[in-house]
This record gives C-alpha cells, sequence and structure tokens, in this order.
C-alpha cells in the first residue's frame, strides 16, 4: 500500500517527536511492504514566522489532498513570545482550529490506557488502580467554547471579556453516534459528562445523546457532571469504557486521564471526519521548555501513528506491531525522563524512537 502523508512538525518538540513517528512508520513499510510518502507543511508560529498567519490557505489544501495527517505539536510560552502579542485569530493555537474545521475534523478520539510496566509511575495509589484501566475519551472538536463568539471589551468603564458556548442538535448527534459504535466493539458502556445542572446546552446534549442511545439497546448510558467525572478519573478509573464530551470538557478530562496514565506523554489521539480521514497527534503540548534537548517522549505521536495505520489505513496488524514494539521497549527497562522510574535505563527522544522501530516486526497468526 502506498500511504500519502501530511506531516506537520510545527513548534517547540513537534519536529523531534514527528521525526520519530516517522522512524518508526518507516519500519513498517520496510517489513510490511508498505510506502508512506511525507509531505511537510507549516502550521502554528513557524507558520506566523514564515507567513504572518498560523495556516495558509495553500497548507490546508495540501493537507485535504492527503490520506491523513500527522500533527506534531504547536505554541510557545503564553505571555513569553511575540506569537501572542496579535488578534486571538493569529495565534499559533488558531491555526489547530482551523485545520480542525477545514478538514471537518469532529470527533476527537484519545484511548487511555496503563502500562503494567509504568504502574509505578502512575500517581494514584496502588488500590485504585487495581487491575488497571483502558478508557477512550470522545471529545467533540468543532463546536463549543472554543468555536463562538469571542470579544474583550470595555463596558461601562470596566474591561469585559466574553466567549460564547454554542451547541445544536446535529453536531451532538454525530459526536454521539461515533461514541457509541466505538462503545460497541468495547465493554459497551458510554459515559456522558455534561454540566447539565447548569448548562443550557448541557441539557440539550443529554436529550440528544438519550435519543442516540435508543438506537444502541446493548450500550449502557450513564450520565456524569464533569465536575464529578474529574473526581471519578483520579477515584475509580477503572469503571469508565467510552467517555463522551463536549469540547472544553473533553479537553480537560483527557489531559487529567493521561496524568493517571503515567504521563502526558504516551496519550495519543485521532480525529476523525465523516469519512477514514484524520488528523493524528499527541495529546501533550509543544514543551518549548525543553524543545531540542533530546528530552521530549515521543511514545504519544508514536502511538498516534499506530492509531493511523488502523483508522485510516485499515493497517490493524501493522498497528499492533508498533503498540507490541512500545510495550516491549518499556518492559525492557527503557524510559525517557517524563516516565523515569528506578531501575530502568533514561534515554532520550531519538533512542526511544530506534529501540520502538528496531522492534517491529510480524508476528505469526
Amino acid at each position: 500500500m502506498e500511504c500519502k502523508i501530511v506531516t506537520i512538525p510545527g513548534d517547540g518538540i513537534g519536529p523531534e517527536i514527528v521525526r520519530e513517528a516517522c522512524k518508526v512508520l518507516d519500519k513498517v513499510g520496510e517489513v510490511f511492504g508498505h510506502k508512506f510518502d511525507y509531505t511537510p507543511i507549516l502550521m502554528g508560529g513557524c507558520s506566523i514566522d514564515a507567513y504572518g498567519v498560523p495556516l495558509t490557505d495553500e497548507a490546508l489544501a495540501t493537507a485535504k489532498a492527503a490520506d491523513a495527517v500527522l500533527l506534531g505539536a504547536v505554541g510557545g510560552n503564553v505571555g513569553n513570545s511575540r506569537w501572542y502579542d496579535v488578534a486571538p485569530n493569529l495565534r499559533p493555537e488558531a491555526g489547530l482550529l482551523a485545520i480542525r474545521k477545514g478538514l471537518g475534523l469532529f470527533a476527537n478520539i484519545r484511548p487511555a490506557y496503563l502500562y503494567k510496566e509504568l504502574s509505578e509511575a502512575c500517581p494514584l495509589k496502588k488500590e485504585i488502580i487495581g487491575d488497571g484501566f483502558d478508557m477512550v475519551i470522545m471529545r467533540e472538536l468543532t463546536g463549543g467554547l472554543y468555536f463562538g463568539e469571542r470579544y474583550t471589551k470595555e463596558v461601562d468603564g470596566v474591561a469585559t471579556a466574553v466567549d460564547t458556548l454554542t451547541y445544536n442538535e446535529n453536531e451532538i448527534r454525530r459526536i454521539a453516534v461515533k461514541a457509541f459504535d466505538i462503545a460497541m466493539k468495547r465493554k459497551k458502556h458510554v459515559t456522558s459528562v455534561d454540566k447539565a445542572n447548569v448548562l443550557d446546552s448541557s441539557r440539550l446534549w443529554r436529550k440528544v445523546v438519550e435519543e442516540v442511545a435508543r438506537d444502541y439497546p446493548e450500550v449502557t448510558l450513564t450520565h456524569m457532571l464533569v465536575d464529578n467525572c474529574a473526581m471519578q478519573l483520579v477515584m475509580n478509573p477503572g469503571q469508565f469504557d467510552v467517555i463522551l464530551t463536549e469540547n472544553m470538557f473533553g479537553d480537560i478530562l483527557s489531559d487529567e486521564a493521561s496524568m493517571i496514565t503515567g504521563s502526558i506523554g504516551m496519550l495519543s489521539s485521532a480525529s476523525m471526519n465523516e469519512s477514514r480521514f484524520g488528523l493524528y497527534e499527541p495529546s501533550h503540548g509543544s514543551a518549548p521548555d525543553i524543545a531540542g534537548k533530546d528530552l521530549a517522549n515521543p511514545i504519544a505521536t508514536i502511538l498516534s501513528a499506530a492509531m493511523m495505520l488502523r483508522y485510516s489505513f485499515d493497517l490493524d496488524q501493522e498497528a499492533d506491531a508498533v503498540e507490541e514494539a512500545v510495550r516491549q521497549v518499556l518492559e525492557d527497562g527503557y524510559r525517557t525522563g517524563d516516565i523515569m522510574a528506578e531501575g530502568c535505563k533514561k534515554v532520550g527522544t531519538r533512542e526511544m524512537g530506534d529501540q520502538i522501530a528496531a522492534r517491529i516486526c510480524r508476528t505469526e497468526a
């Protein structure tokens, strides 16, 4: 198979982690007989430096013509970078919002899985971890507070900022269908997270999700308020299968879930549209403080590439090979600094990629 992939190295540690993910993909191609063609584009701060905008129309068109997109990270230090001394629509993260909207990526899939090899890095008590956890957070990606009208102005002599949270029933229904479809392939349990005791948007969310649930009688639906969910993730993470939620709640909860896996550097992510097209990225940010120092953990990006193989290219065996290679590397004691534990071997970004690529192999059925 020949696959056309647009890469977006982006800012901070982005170029380093994308480099390692491509290294692993190339090894997959070598072992399984595929060809991955990469076309890099600029997005984020690097695009602002080059073109004055976080995402050009030409870059978006290039991404649309690909089979899938692999993203590193965008952004810098808020309040300590010239990239943020501009209007919000010209800041680095605006490029990410624009490409999601431009590619129609409304469904964000974020697995959170605890490797037994990383149980010591998990901040939770062993009695809470139990037998571990394996959940998926399904986050609506193109609506809500991040895409609503916003402004800051003086009202009656007082500086006032306004952000608008809007959802319509169609936006809610399509993400709910995706969540229930995934639940059917897992443990058949959806936890829909909202703030229906306060927000009108959440009350509509709950109503539409219940309508969708009627078409999936095998799936158990549970409603949970977002503040309770944040608490339950650290009290009893094993109870969750598929968490379905809106944009901002999903942004926050998925970062929380990543930390109980041992490191946000372990959490992969896929953003899908109505077809098999997807944008794949780690859930962490650009970490400008460690950029260029060979310190970043590339595993989340490598696992995101595995999701790309599975969801966009239907290459399940190849995705399994990548995930197994990651597991073997962890079992063999290799760790980047963020997941380092006593008795393990500390390695940098490049060597972690080398170690994972070296373990890519066919597994006989």
